[in-house]
């Protein structure tokens, strides 16, 4: 567990810098994003993730690590979306923004030491093409629970599954890394 921990924050330390990187370029320009137009844009890499790993022939020079970094960060971005809400334009200065960012990094690396405990390392032993497929199935959950107005009968909910998605992409960069 301990080289868990520690490969998980080598993953989002990478993860932090290109989005603090696209921040200094970008500002908080994707404050305007609806919940939905986040989960397409996870949906767009995922997509392009398994195109890759089912040997497409690419015509874009980035790799199955660049896209998983943008799913780590797009659902970050939603994962503070949801907690302060969709804007009509850019509001957050970058201290705001990297505070939020650590905030729900921390909470959602918590979640998968709880998961963890309870599921045992499970993703260890599972190939990057299945957890690629949880991302995609999580996405299609949650356009499902966009539909019904973010209710659930029994399920969890859409920030649970932003959660699932992030963590889901920091296993398979040290998978890919192994």
């Amino acid at each position: 567990m301990e080289d868990t921990k520690e490969q998980y924050h080598n993953v989002i330390s990478k993860s932090r810098e290109i989005f603090i990187d696209k921040n200094a370029d970008y500002g908080s320009s994707w404050r305007v994003l609806r919940i939905i137009s986040l989960v397409d844009q996870i949906n767009i890499k995922a997509q392009r993730i398994r195109n890759l790993q089912n040997n497409i022939a690419n015509k874009i020079d980035e790799d199955q690590i660049a896209e998983f970094y943008g799913i780590i960060n797009y659902s970050i971005m939603a994962l503070i979306q949801i907690e302060k809400g969709i804007v009509d334009e850019p509001d957050l200065d970058a201290d705001e923004i990297i505070k939020l960012y650590d905030k729900n990094v921390n909470e959602t690396f918590e979640l998968m030491l709880n998961k963890n405990h309870d599921y045992g390392e499970a993703w260890r032993e599972m190939e990057i093409v299945s957890l690629t497929d949880l991302i995609i199935q999580k996405i299609y959950r949650m356009k499902s629970i966009l539909k019904n107005d973010g209710k659930t009968n029994v399920s969890e909910g859409i920030d649970a599954n932003f959660q699932d998605i992030l963590n889901y992409s920091v296993f398979a960069q040290i998978l890919l890394k192994e």
